[in-house]
């Protein structure tokens, strides 16, 4: 799998906005300079994310963006659907609507299997666990696993 940088970005941009103490909206220049992202590319992800109903913008002197829900109540999963649509796709299609013959035949499941585990980990996960650093235990037990950090 991998993480697009419109991902990363989108997902630290929203940690950004859930970690805000007031609910005074934060401008886009902020969270870009605070989370090192170009400027002109998170506007278009925050319009992104604001099409997506993740982000509330407020124009003016005091406008910005906020989160439109809890912290809590937005996943991991949620932020990256909006700005990259599915998890896990084969060659840009879900592994649902593939079909496979022969020895390849068991690929089908195999995707299916891994579509399942990321799903699994990344909507069980949500901004306010990741900005406060209290990720779920079944997420740390494998970040901490033997070999995790090592690329093969």
């Amino acid at each position: 799998m991998r993480i697009s940088a419109r991902a990363d970005y989108a997902v630290r941009a929203a940690l950004q906005l859930a970690a805000s103490r007031d609910d005074a909206p934060l401008k886009a220049e902020a969270i870009a300079d605070a989370q090192d992202i170009p400027h002109k590319f998170l506007e278009s992800i925050l319009n992104d994310m604001r099409r997506g109903g993740l982000v509330l913008s407020q124009r003016g002197g005091n406008g910005g963006y906020r989160l439109a829900r809890p912290a809590a109540a937005i996943t991991i999963a949620d932020v990256i659907r909006v700005v990259d649509g599915p998890l896990v796709s084969v060659r840009g299609v879900r592994p649902p609507e593939l079909s496979y013959t022969g020895p390849a035949e068991s690929l089908l499941p195999l995707w299916i299997a891994l579509r399942s585990n990321v799903r699994e980990i990344l909507e069980g996960v949500s901004l306010a666990d990741v900005a406060s650093a209290q990720l779920p235990a079944e997420v740390s037990a494998l970040a901490d696993a033997p070999g995790a950090w090592v690329n093969p």
